[in-house]
């Protein structure tokens, strides 16, 4: 199981960013697809972004266009920037991982991390 450390969580007003990191442990394969699940209400899952280590990536349909994932191979770390975020955003963030984007879509994950909140409030 990959060990995964989350960070930058907080509360924040619509419209504004964050910034979510997440590094996984020394061992992880560098190939693995890396990215962030989210829980909201009624702990429904839904898929936040992913990217693979040579560079493609896969959003989910709610933050197309708002959110941006990159990647550090080297520290095998993964980023999240998020603006113009909404009320909806509402969520705790996990970083997980996954062999492929394939099982990654398909929460067939090979790490989960205990997550972060986010919380989007006037």
């Amino acid at each position: 199981q990959v060990q995964l450390a989350e960070s930058g969580g907080g509360l924040v007003q619509p419209g504004g960013s964050l910034r979510l990191s997440c590094a996984a442990s020394e061992s992880t394969p560098s190939t693995f697809v890396m990215g962030w699940w989210r829980r909201i209400s009624g702990n429904k899952r839904e898929l936040v972004a992913a990217r693979e280590w040579g560079g493609i990536t896969n959003y989910g349909d709610a933050v197309k266009g708002r959110f941006t994932i990159s990647r550090d191979n080297a520290k095998k770390t993964v980023y999240l920037q998020m603006d113009s975020l909404r009320f909806e955003d509402t969520a705790v963030y996990h970083c997980a991982t996954s062999r492929s984007m394939w099982d990654f879509t398909r929460t067939e994950f090979t790490g989960w991390g205990q997550g972060t909140q986010v919380t989007v409030s006037s």
